[in-house]
């Protein structure tokens, strides 16, 4: 797997820097819009240093997109079927989150996507990595805590939960096992 989480990683890195050039900005300007260092921007971009979960979500949210297609357009292919196995798969250095992008590309505004937390993780979101999309949150296995703002939810498996209006979030595993959910993300059909 760090083969393929390397190879994600640069591809991701890569496409960070068409994002931010495409848009005529310079390594300051996307830091002061995402908050985060111009040194670690172009750490990434070189890449010489592995973005966080957290780091990638301020980074698509002053880019305007979420996180998910962030990572298809660094890595996936259109089409109608993307097997198992060539599910981009992305692992978070720092808390070891593990990211599978389930749905294939398309013109459909859906993103499925579905994540393994360890026990123990906390993964901050920032609100701007959910201002552009209404999502779903769908507990298959294990326990979540997903924190909303001020609004605490504690989910089991089978739970779902429609997320309200952007706000700064987290998803937080208390429990001794891993838990896994799956993100139904419905796009803005302008994108």
């Amino acid at each position: 797997m760090n083969t393929i989480s390397d190879n994600i990683n640069q591809r991701i890195s890569a496409r960070i820097r068409v994002e931010r050039e495409s848009r005529g900005w310079s390594l300051s300007e996307l830091a002061e819009r995402a908050g985060v260092s111009r040194a670690m921007i172009h750490k990434i971009e070189r890449g010489e240093s592995s973005p966080t979960a957290a780091l990638l979500a301020r980074l698509s949210g002053a880019f305007g997109i979420s996180m998910s297609t962030l990572i298809a357009r660094a890595e996936m292919q259109e089409g109608k079927l993307l097997r198992h196995a060539d599910q981009p798969v992305w692992r978070d250095p720092q808390s070891h989150y593990l990211r599978r992008h389930v749905s294939p590309r398309s013109d459909l505004p859906i993103d499925l996507v579905q994540i393994e937390l360890p026990a123990g993780s906390d993964i901050p979101m920032p609100a701007s990595a959910y201002a552009l999309a209404r999502q779903l949150i769908w507990l298959q296995e294990g326990e979540l805590v997903f924190v909303e703002g001020d609004t605490r939810h504690e989910m089991h498996a089978g739970d779902c939960l429609e997320l309200g209006p952007p706000n700064d979030c987290r998803f937080i595993n208390e429990s001794h096992a891993p838990c896994r959910y799956l993100v139904v993300r419905l796009n803005p059909s302008s994108s």
